[in-house]
């Protein structure tokens, strides 16, 4: 049976995502209330502008409007539309630092340019802006603003973003879109502007694919010990968010990475069956932080992570008390907790 909501803008929002968000949708199903309204919220945004850079005749007037659009929302005026006021709310009451967007924002200008990538380093930039951002954001929702659990968002979003350009090679170039490493290509003989002529599927593309799919590999093994950081009621979403798209990856390796002639899927029931099993990885010991080291993720993690004193909603207050006193409460029962990065409740 399908969640009512009662809030027209989030319901419009729930909507659009419906209809095209469809891993997000799924994964979504196991967060709690609280979190999936301000994340569907979030979503709903990040597809708008998404859509409005790539349908738009006029990229760089889509991104300047885009840029307008989240000024007003930031100063309380957002626009008289669904998304824009579920958006507005969400900024405000969880404290998103305007950093964390307008790194979203410059990531779709790299992409209305067509700005290419030359190495794996410029790959991981734009994937920190278009999706680290924005696994950023979904941390501060989820009432974590520790540096150890924003890094491990922001890995996770630069993998599934390496898992979304693997796929989408083919539809890309067909697009005139490129964002494989250019170095990676020459090294195995790829004229970049031969193969967005005519984009055909080789064994030698097949290996560039799968040194991406390798590289996402990685970050959604250094993301995985973050989860056990969220809220226990976060935990089955997110996990079932990075195994759902990391099954996407490892499908299309099993069809030997030709993302040229078709375009990997996960099926519904395969969704379903990894949702369940992040429920019962939820219960898996913790497992070790990796060390901080993507630099590309550092800006975002620094934003961040530094106390908010200014324009806080109530909401956050909230979490950031309820935070404390779990912290409190563990340190009362004799558990170490790591406090770096903590910061005080503003009054």
């Amino acid at each position: 049976m399908s969640e009512r909501i009662v809030d027209p803008d989030m319901a419009a929002c729930a909507a659009m995502l419906r209809g095209g968000s469809l891993s997000f949708h799924a994964a979504s199903r196991l967060l709690p209330a609280r979190i999936r309204h301000p994340a569907t919220a979030l979503y709903a945004f990040c597809r708008v502008a998404d859509d409005a850079v790539d349908d738009g005749a006029d990229k760089g007037a889509a991104v300047a409007r885009l840029a307008q659009r989240l000024d007003r929302a930031y100063h309380g005026r957002p626009e008289n539309n669904a998304v824009d006021r579920a958006f507005a709310r969400m900024i405000e009451t969880h404290a998103i630092p305007r950093t964390l967007p307008d790194a979203l924002i410059e990531g779709l200008a790299w992409d209305a340019a067509g700005r290419r990538h030359e190495t794996i380093a410029d790959a991981r930039a734009y994937a920190a802006r278009v999706a680290g951002s924005v696994g950023a954001m979904m941390t501060l929702i989820m009432g974590r603003r520790d540096a150890e659990s924003l890094g491990a968002a922001c890995d996770l979003g630069i993998a599934m973003q390496f898992t979304n350009i693997a796929r989408d090679v083919g539809e890309d170039a067909r697009a005139g879109r490129l964002y494989l490493p250019l170095d990676w290509l020459a090294a195995r003989g790829i004229d970049a502007e031969a193969f967005l002529a005519a984009p055909r599927f080789s064994p030698d593309l097949g290996q560039v694919i799968a040194q991406l799919l390798d590289e996402a590999e990685r970050f959604y093994d250094r993301a995985r010990p973050g989860i056990a950081r969220l809220p226990l009621d976060c935990r089955p979403g997110i996990q079932a968010a990075r195994m759902i798209y990391r099954a996407i990856g490892r499908g299309l390796a099993r069809a030997g990475h030709d993302s040229i002639t078709r375009r990997a899927r996960v099926s519904a029931p395969r969704k379903l069956g990894l949702a369940a099993l992040a429920v019962a990885r939820t219960m898996l010991p913790a497992l070790r932080l990796p060390a901080l080291t993507c630099a590309e993720t550092q800006f975002l993690i620094e934003a961040a992570a530094l106390p908010v004193r200014e324009s806080i909603g109530p909401g956050t207050r909230v979490i950031m008390l309820i935070e404390r006193l779990e912290r409190i409460d563990r340190v009362a029962q004799g558990v170490r907790v790591e406090l770096s990065g903590d910061f005080a409740c503003p009054p």
